[in-house]
Formats: C-alpha cells, structure tokens, sequence
C-alpha cells in the first residue's frame, strides 16, 4: 500500500459524519386490548413487515413530476425492506408537503421589510417561477410535484422504515445558487426560466411525458448537466455539485443502515462519487452557509457613486459654480423618476409620493433603495399578508398575479427603482457633467 493510499485511509477513519433528521412514524395501536383479540381477528390482521437490518445502499434516480418515478419508489421500497427510507427533501419541504396531504394551514408570521429585501426578494421571485413552472409540467402530465417523495414516505410507514431528510435548505441553496452567478448568468437564467413558462402551454402531452422519462437516462442527464454547468459554472456548483456533497454526507453517516435513497435522477452519479471518495467531501457547515460579504466589487462601486456625486458638487462650488440649480434639477430628476415610476407600476399615490421622498437620499446611501420605502408603503396600504406569499406562486395567469397583493408591492419595487435610477442618468447627463466641465476647464 502505497503512502498516499495510507494517508487517505487515515483521512476516512478521522472524518466524523453527523446523521441526517431522521422521522419516526408511530406504529398504529388498535382499539381494543390485546386480550380481547378473538383468534378469527388474529388471523385477519395483515403480518408486520420487519425491516432488513444489514448495510445497503440503493438509490433511485427520479424526475420529480414523472408517474413511472412514483411506481419505481413503490416497488424498490417494497422490495428492498430497508430500515430507512432517505428523500431529497429539507424539513420545510418535508412539512410542507405533508401539510398538503392532510390539509392543514399554517398561521406563519409574515415579514414584508424581510422579504423586499434585495437578496430575499431575488429569492421569492425565483422560488415563484420555479413552483410555477414545475406545476405546470406536473399538470401536463398528470403528476403533481413531489409525488414521488410522498410516495417514499406513505410506502416507508407500510414497511416500517423511518424518513431521512438529507437535502440542504431551499432558500440557503437558491441564496448560494444566486450569489455564485454572475450578473450575466443571472439574466440568462432569469429568462430561460420565463420562456418555459410559455413554451410549455403548447407542449405535446404525450410527447412531453416520453422527454420527462428520457430525462432520467444516464446519457440525457450527462447532457442536460454538461449544459447547465457550461451555462453558469457557479450556479451549477451551487444548486448540484454542493447538493451532491451535501447528500452524500448525510447517506455516508448512515451506511450502518439499510437504506433506500430517492433523489433527483440528476443527483446519483455526483452522490456516488462523493461516497466512492467520501474524502473529498467538504465541511457540512461551509456549504450550508450563506456568506453575506460586507464589501463585494458591487458595494464598492455603490459607495463610489455618493463619493464622486458630492465630490463633484463641491469641486463646482469651490471653482464659483452656482450648485443651488444643480441641487434643485437632481431633487427633481431623482425624486420625479422615482414618483412617475411608482405611479406607472400601478403603486397607490401615498406609496410614489414616499418614493419621490426616499429617491434623492437613496441614491446617495449604496445600501438603500428608493423602491424598498415605497414598497413597504404600499405593502402597509394593501395589507399584504402570508396567505398572498403562499399564493403567489400558484397564480396561474398574469390577470391572477395582478390581484395577488405581494406581487402588486414587487412591482412597485421594480418601477421604483427603475425609475429612481433612469432620474439620476437624466441628471448625470443635465447637472454633474456640465460641473464636470466646468472643474476641468473642458
């Protein structure tokens, strides 16, 4: 055995992997005592199905809105016996899914300055076009989303396994998705997400169904992953290759078990490396992290603008300009940009008279924006609530999105903000370059 390979098997042995949260269903107690049990009810009681205590891995690949996935979870699982089922799902997803089924309705506290954040609100909109676009494929092919995770977990509670939750957090995936592309990527990922959305309205059923199934081939995922990594590295990293890791941790702390694994078919082959290679798994806690920078390329460039702006302002007073008009014409630019933008946005007049306010000092501070103050105005106005967060992403048509109150307040954002910053170019080009002009003598 060569040094390497000594010093890689010590590697192994020091490395501590932590399980998974793991649910455990309570066996159903009859109604009546045990005594009372008359011999005919014996025999008519269904035999218990004992779990097969001995170390096995199996992991089915799934597209997530595929009827034949849904079978394939049901037989593996009950052929295999195994002592626990692990499902591509976090604990919010797992709730949330069976909230669902049994129909319960969460009271959730609702934060609108949280969610108009600019990381937060990049986060909604995402995870919105995201469960709309997968609604959509589901009702094309009658399948609705995460069946084969609930399917995984009513067929675990018939063997008797309990339910593994070995996926990372949506929000901290898209968060990292999201901070790894880059400002080009995410533009593109943007409106390829947008243009499924009508592509699939004159998609053919059966033809769809057949590409759905395909999907789940060796070749077709190596195809569809090669593209997605080519199209944006980071974000490829983030939303699969992290995800990966983070799977294979969770399955390598319970390879004691029998265990039957339902995951994305395009996740097998990057989880089975990580396993074959457990050494090169990262630390769990630095990619379930979402690093918020103090001073990225962007901030600083923010911070400039204020800099520049003032500096140039008092380079024209000290070389004799009159900045008394100069003031005047940016309070009006920034401030009527950012009124005209929230009116046409559809925002009531409270909200665009709070943007016309904000705008001017916004511009100024790189950590504001005029769009947040005007949107949180109209959030207050129009009562947004949780139950328009649930909706929102269950709109079905853009007249349904309009009297959604959540995304009526995003809208304001955007045309807030829009119009704040075509304000301040109007008043770049009217007032700092003719005092860019008059301080270098050009």
């Amino acid at each position: 055995m060569t040094d390497e390979n000594i010093n890689n098997e010590d590697v192994k042995s020091q490395m501590i992997f932590n399980k998974p949260p793991i649910i455990h269903f309570q066996k159903p107690q009859p109604d009546i005592q045990e005594s009372e049990i008359t011999a005919e009810q014996l025999e008519q009681q269904p035999d218990e199905i004992i779990p097969i205590s001995e170390p096995s891995l199996e992991i089915i690949p799934t597209a997530h809105i595929s009827d034949e996935s849904v079978k394939s979870v049901r037989e593996i699982i009950h052929e295999k016996r195994p002592e626990i089922v692990a499902i591509e799902l976090d604990f919010a997803r797992y709730r949330s899914l069976m909230d669902q089924k049994n129909g319960v309705q969460r009271e959730a506290e609702f934060n609108l300055k949280e969610t108009l954040k600019s990381s937060n609100l990049i986060v909604t909109i995402v995870t919105a076009l995201l469960s709309h676009m997968q609604a959509k494929m589901g009702e094309e092919v009658g399948v609705k989303p995460g069946s084969e995770m609930m399917e995984a977990i009513e067929i675990a509670k018939e063997v008797n396994a309990d339910v593994a939750l070995i996926d990372r957090g949506l929000q901290t995936t898209l968060k990292r998705t999201i901070n790894a592309m880059t400002f080009r990527e995410k533009i593109s990922f943007g409106w390829e997400i947008l243009k499924s959305l009508f592509i699939m309205d004159d998609a053919d059923e059966e033809e769809f169904r057949e590409e759905i199934e395909e999907l789940k081939q060796d070749d077709m995922i190596q195809e569809a992953m090669g593209y997605f990594k080519e199209a944006t590295p980071g974000g490829y990293n983030a939303l699969v290759h992290e995800r990966d890791a983070y799977m294979a941790y969770y399955l390598k702390s319970l390879e004691d078990k029998n265990v039957v694994a339902v995951v994305g078919a395009g996740h097998k082959s990057g989880i089975k490396e990580y396993l074959e290679n457990p050494e090169t798994i990262p630390p769990i806690a630095e990619i379930d992290h979402v690093k918020e920078s103090k001073y990225s390329i962007t901030q600083i460039i923010l911070a400039l603008i204020p800099i520049i702006f003032v500096l140039l302002f008092i380079g024209a007073y000290i070389n004799g300009v009159n900045i008394q008009g100069g003031i005047i014409n940016y309070l009006i630019f920034a401030g009527g940009g950012a009124f005209l933008g929230s009116i046409l946005s559809g925002s009531k007049i409270q909200s665009a008279l709070v943007g016309l306010i904000a705008a001017p000092i916004t511009v100024l501070h790189p950590l504001l924006a005029a769009g947040w103050f005007s949107g949180i105005a109209e959030g207050k106005l129009r009562h947004v609530s949780m139950h328009d967060l649930t909706a929102f992403p269950s709109c079905e048509s853009f007249k349904e999105l309009w009297q959604n109150k959540l995304f009526r307040v995003i809208i304001v954002v955007l045309g807030t903000n829009i119009g704040t910053t075509i304000g301040f170019l109007l008043s770049v080009n009217d007032v700092l370059m003719p005092y860019l002009h008059a301080i270098l003598g050009i």
